[in-house]
């Protein structure tokens, strides 16, 4: 049997770096927040469509 890869899967955890991204970058604290917060809504959302297995 084929396992095939859910992509919502690896596209939340792609979102989940990016936040992790936003945090280490060069930017103000509340424009790191705020770019941090987004790209973790996403990656939550995905999860709840069933990204995660």
């Amino acid at each position: 049997m084929k396992h095939t890869t859910n992509p919502s899967a690896s596209h939340a955890q792609a979102w989940k770096a990016r936040a992790l991204s936003a945090l280490r970058a060069n930017s103000s604290l509340s424009v790191r927040l705020a770019r941090y917060n987004e790209a973790m809504r996403r990656a939550r959302a995905l999860e709840a469509q069933g990204g995660e297995q």
